[in-house]
């Protein structure tokens, strides 16, 4: 039952899906809740990869992909969104690690942020018409779901590997600002990873050799500018990363 309550307090957090009532909001199901966040992942990209799917029948590849995408960011209240914007405003705005955490902690978007959202959600339309041109309705229903789940255990393997930047508790993502254990971790693989099994191996290698690459080096420098993680560098790092599994499978497509 526990382990249930872990569930649905992620798919609260991290979505705008409904949950049962009885699901409390301890902060102990926040702190465990990051074990399925690739879980939330795959019922997100499930809904989005159904929506497209069924457009395909009404309107063009590009009308479809476009639905697809709008029904991920209303599931999610663009909640990765707004973390990948407000880290370019923080990134690009701020010298210090004081000036960048502020800056990220501004509700406001700025130039940075919208130039550089706009260019991702561009990028991301793009990525997945070609793979929709290229691939059959299950295999382009089981990439989607698929790079939702994987990009969403990239960002989990910062909450084990890095420690939280900020260093008060006005942040909405602190309580997931624990270390993860190994079996939690592992955990939170098996749900990101299991739709790659549906995919075809030589795509998949080379996608998830971009996405650890590009996991690396958000870690690397999250580090190097602040000293760790906050949740908008844990949404930046779900966007850019579902980016690049999508463009690693388009290696090999084209």
């Amino acid at each position: 039952m526990k382990e249930l309550a872990y569930f649905f307090a992620a798919l609260r957090f991290f979505t705008r899906l409904p949950v049962p009532a009885w699901v409390g909001h301890s902060a102990d199901q926040l702190n465990h809740a990051a074990r399925y966040f690739p879980l939330v992942g795959l019922i997100v990209g499930a809904l989005g990869a159904a929506v497209t799917v069924a457009a395909l029948y009404v309107w063009p590849p590009q009308i479809a992909v476009l639905l697809g995408m709008v029904t991920t960011l209303l599931a999610t209240g663009a909640f990765h969104e707004d973390g990948l914007a407000d880290s370019i405003d923080g990134f690009g705005g701020g010298w210090t690690r004081e000036a960048v955490l502020r800056i990220m902690k501004d509700s406001r978007i700025g130039s940075y942020g919208a130039i550089g959202i706009g260019m991702v959600l561009l990028i991301k339309m793009a990525a997945l018409t070609e793979l929709l041109a290229v691939s059959p309705a299950p295999t382009f229903f089981a990439l989607l779901v698929a790079g939702h789940g994987v990009s969403r255990f990239a960002s989990t393997t910062l909450i084990f590997a890095l420690d939280y930047a900020r260093d008060d508790d006005s942040s909405k993502s602190k309580p997931l600002a624990t270390r993860m254990g190994r079996g939690e971790l592992l955990l939170a693989a098996l749900c990101g990873l299991a739709p790659c099994l549906l995919l075809p191996p030589l795509q998949l290698a080379i996608a998830l050799v971009l996405v650890a690459l590009v996991t690396l080096l958000a870690a690397r420098y999250f580090v190097r500018r602040i000293g760790g993680y906050t949740g908008d560098c844990l949404g930046a790092t779900q966007q850019l990363t579902e980016i690049a599994f999508y463009l690693g499978l388009l290696c090999v497509f084209g």
